[in-house]
């Protein structure tokens, strides 16, 4: 059998080994662990590390009481009680594996190997262990495709759409920025390495301007901030492109020599007035009009976008007006201009390497992991119906919406569930077998971001806990007791990380394996932060090499691009969508659905928790002490309506289902809008559900991103 990792692990007095934070967030923190007699004593960031600057998450900062938590799963287990009950006993591998290749092979025959389906995400972020790791089983398997568009398929595509795959900023270099508009995105809970920067050009005179719905955190430490209701943000991004337009503030060189389709988004955008903008969002239009001047006359400027951006029925639409206003005032001539979404762009993967889409027969059934719980439960009506279920990287009881239909399917006798963790969460107790799932101090691994512009080396710092195996070697050891033999299922970890980029891409030059592992960490080989400015003289990697005002790959229908299905390179257009930015409101609001409104009257955001990544580190003590008990913010006028007062148990509900939370009376959010934060477990919920009961499947206008923030309840106490 495969060794599960290739770099030794020597036990010495003390040492010090350089890592790499696996979890889904832009910072990709460099790590130091060190290590004493065989066991890690301490985790801290690497103080030369640009980014990390020496510094640590609260998420994060405390990895050592995740990695030797006594509740880590370290050995194969099977279930002995119903499904639910948590009750299980210990196997070995070689029983677990048995078991799990039997059954899909029986299913497989009897079924069709479509009745088979993986689930998973980002649970950890390697480029080796990470999002794509089972592709290739799953493909020559003859599996469902599973589609992964949790967070950024809606933005990727029309981000994509209208200035290309670029990393578009460098965030390092928003130090230079003069005016930062910083756009859904929390940045001190979600992005923290990045307020630096932030903070740096503040010094040096830049305003921060922070548009969301909510007061966070960022939003109360910047120098304004711009309420508006969920869902509308593509109107107030319109409306500023209207402003802009008509008060002459456009940088006309640049539109005439670095854009297309200027005169057709000028006629598009002429409806969108501040006016009809206070209306939908409301924001008043005066300051609608400043926020417009202030952004085209401070140069540079730069527009940050968090993931929450999409999370409604417009969100595509939305990220493309954004997307727009660079190009309108010039702000790509300068470093700090333009619109920061995914420095991933820059990184030269080698994906193919890792999906195999060659393996996967041509078309191939495709079910999206938001309507797993409708898959599970005949909503979708498959034919053949899923049978067996593998989940890694995941817990979608907590994650993926409708939560109550979901368990339903999960409880299903006849549903055999392999679950692959490092903990025993809501979803693991489902399941027929578990496996333990190492941590990332016990694997190989090497980092590529979505935050900044280094790659980043994960050495196995100690042996893996009990019987732990990376994702890597899991598969290794599933392909060969299913009796696979091609060779992408025999490659070592150090064989996958020769593979893992395009070493002779020019942002590779001068980086290599041999010096990521010495060095720990290496910046592309891209112009440093003073001086990046890609497109100061256009240059974008569209069809037009310009800045597509209208989008000529609109052509193309909403298609799903391709990192965000299990192992799929097919696009599968759908209908051509209008080329052109346009605005889409929510649908679940008092203005497009007022019959809904009158039963369900506030709009419900459920944003990533401050302590929590997703539900990682949800069952972590010192993490739930610092996310303290779920709540649900609430405005005081909407709690005096109801007679509910602060710290008040509180039922939250619609027609999809319904969690029980604390109230926290709170100015902090609009009228209206109420505010509960993702990954608490169910487990230790009240009434045993969470958020995830009440959010809709239903997707957005582009790239089947999802509509979380498109959700209508009403709240009542307890």
């Amino acid at each position: 059998m495969t060794a599960v990792a290739d770099s030794p692990v020597t036990p010495a007095e003390r040492s010090t080994v350089r890592a790499a934070c696996p979890q889904d967030c832009p910072d990709t923190c460099a790590m130091l662990v060190t290590v004493a007699e065989g066991k890690a004593v301490e985790v801290k960031g690497d103080p030369d590390h640009p980014f990390t600057n020496g510094g640590l998450c609260v998420k994060v900062n405390n990895y050592l009481d995740k990695v030797y938590d006594p509740g880590r799963v370290l050995f194969p287990l099977r279930r002995t009680g119903p499904k639910g009950s948590g009750r299980f006993e210990r196997i070995t591998w070689d029983a677990a594996l048995d078991e799990i290749a039997a059954r899909f092979t029986a299913i497989a025959e009897e079924h069709g190997p479509e009745a088979i389906m993986p689930v998973s995400y980002l649970g950890t972020q390697g480029i080796l262990n990470g999002l794509n790791v089972g592709d290739p089983f799953f493909a020559k398997l003859g599996a469902t495709v599973a589609e992964r568009t949790y967070c950024d398929s809606g933005a990727c595509t029309a981000y994509a759409m209208t200035i290309g795959d670029t990393a578009g900023v460098d965030p390092e270099s928003l130090v230079h920025s003069r005016f930062i508009l910083v756009w859904a995105c929390n940045i001190m809970s979600t992005n923290l390495h990045l307020w630096p920067y932030i903070a740096e050009a503040r010094r040096g005179g830049a305003k921060v301007v922070v548009v969301d719905p909510v007061r966070t955190r960022t939003a109360a430490a910047a120098d304004q901030h711009i309420a508006l209701r969920p869902g509308t943000d593509g109107a107030l991004a319109l409306a500023m492109a209207n402003v802009i337009i008509t008060e002459g503030l456009t940088d006309d060189d640049y539109i005439a020599n670095h854009t297309v389709g200027y005169d057709a988004f000028v006629e598009r955008v002429a409806q969108y007035t501040p006016e009809w903008a206070e209306i939908e969002t409301g924001v008043p239009a005066d300051t609608i009009r400043t926020l417009a001047r202030e952004y085209a006359g401070a140069q540079p400027s730069v527009i940050r976008i968090g993931v929450a951006i999409e999370r409604h029925a417009g969100g595509g639409q939305t990220v493309r007006a954004l997307a727009c206003l660079p190009g309108l005032v010039g702000a790509w001539r300068k470093p700090g201009g333009g619109i920061l979404q995914l420095p991933l762009w820059a990184f030269p993967v080698n994906w193919g390497a890792f999906m195999h889409p060659e393996m996967l027969t041509p078309g191939k059934r495709v079910v999206n992991q938001f309507q797993l719980g409708e898959a599970l439960t005949g909503g979708l009506a498959l034919d053949p119906p899923i049978t067996a279920l593998m989940v890694y990287n995941s817990n979608p009881v907590v994650v993926c919406p409708d939560q109550d239909t979901l368990i339903e399917g999960l409880k299903r006798d006849d549903l055999f569930t392999v679950v692959s963790e490092q903990f025993m969460t809501d979803t693991a107790e489902y399941a027929d077998i578990v496996l333990p799932a190492t941590t990332q101090l016990e694997q190989d691994d090497i980092m590529f971001s979505w935050g900044h512009l280094y790659v980043t080396y994960n050495h196995r710092a100690i042996d893996p806990i009990g019987e732990a195996v990376p994702n890597t070697e899991l598969f290794r050891r599933l392909a060969a007791r299913m009796g696979y033999t091609e060779p992408v299922f025999r490659r070592t970890d150090q064989e996958m990380i020769a593979e893992a980029f395009d070493w002779s891409h020019p942002h590779m030059a001068g980086i290599t394996v041999e010096s990521l592992k010495e060095r720990g960490w290496q910046r592309l080989n891209v112009a440093p932060p003073e001086s990046y400015a890609p497109h100061a003289e256009g240059n974008f990697p569209t069809a037009s090499g310009k800045a597509e005002f209208v989008a000529s790959a609109a052509a193309g229908g909403n298609f799903v691009l391709p990192l965000f299905r299990q192992g799929s390179n097919d696009h599968q257009p759908g209908q051509p969508v209008d080329p052109l930015p346009h605005y889409i409101p929510p649908r679940e609001s008092v203005h497009t659905d007022p019959e809904l409104a009158a039963r369900y009257p506030l709009n419900l955001l459920t944003p990533k928790a401050h302590a929590y990544l997703n539900s990682s580190f949800g069952n972590l003590t010192f993490h739930r002490q610092v996310q303290k008990e779920p709540n649900v913010l609430i405005h005081p006028d909407d709690a005096a309506a109801r007679g509910i007062g602060d710290g008040d148990p509180v039922r939250i509900f619609n027609d999809r289902g319904e969690f029980t939370v604390l109230a926290k009376i709170d100015d902090a959010v609009l009228p209206g809008v109420v505010v509960s934060s993702l990954g608490g477990w169910r487990k230790h919920s009240k009434a045993s559900a969470t958020l995830a009961a009440v959010t809709p499947t239903a997707f957005a206008d582009l790239g089947n991103a999802p509509t979380f923030s498109d959700t209508l309840v009403e709240v009542e106490i307890a």
